[in-house]
């Protein structure tokens, strides 16, 4: 068991150390309207260097927006696998494993929106923000990084597989970049994103093949 959740329970302790790390270590008041910053050292070197950048921003709200339009295509295949075979569990295991991350990762986001452990480095029209982990970053690392094993499954031409696996990759990293190159995230939100993507990716990985894993 542990051998095979191995992968999640190593990214989702490393997210809890990091997060723990980040409330105890170097916290000035050093953010927007002097809210506490953990890592605040570090985080406003990266920021003062990097700054802020609006079409990085847009690009990664475009990259969202994009990733909610693959879990829909998703979702689409297991509603529609459903009406064909009429029964729930008739579903493929895949789908419905990649649902239950979705619905990990809607709530994750909300409650990481509500609890602020970190605010911005930026104060946009909503005021100031929880900022930490970087929602957006898990949400579109997990969906697309999710797609990436279920792409030779649902797509049959392997070289139209091949690009969407190349694409979601892509992807991914350019949300990184951009949305640290945006400056609406201290660099330890980027951090925080990523490492819980990992841990979600990875139990969508020991989720998916259990019986392969037998």
């Amino acid at each position: 068991m542990i051998k095979k959740y191995g992968n999640a329970i190593f990214w989702g302790i490393c997210f809890i150390i990091f997060t723990i790390l980040l409330k105890v270590i170097d916290i000035q008041p050093t953010g927007p309207e002097g809210s506490l910053i953990g890592f605040s050292s570090l985080n406003n070197a990266v920021f003062s260097l990097l700054g802020t950048n609006t079409f990085c921003y847009k690009l990664t709200q475009a990259f969202g927006l994009l990733a909610i339009l693959v879990a829909g295509l998703f979702a689409l295949t297991g509603l529609i696998q459903l009406i064909k075979r009429k029964s729930l569990i008739k579903i493929d295991r895949e789908i419905i494993v990649t649902g239950i991350i979705y619905i990990l990762v809607i709530i994750l986001y909300v409650l990481f929106e509500k609890l602020a452990i970190n605010y911005r480095p930026v104060i946009t029209d909503e005021g100031l923000e929880a900022s930490f982990p970087s929602t957006h970053t898990m949400l579109i690392l997990t969906i697309l990084g999710t797609a990436l094993p279920l792409a030779g499954r649902y797509i049959t031409n392997p070289k139209i597989a091949f690009a969407a696996k190349l694409f979601c990759i892509v992807i991914m990293w350019l949300t990184i970049i951009c949305r640290l190159l945006s400056g609406v995230h201290w660099f330890t939100d980027i951090i925080g994103g990523v490492l819980i993507s990992l841990c979600l990716i990875s139990l969508h990985k020991a989720l998916c093949f259990k019986k392969e894993n037998k």
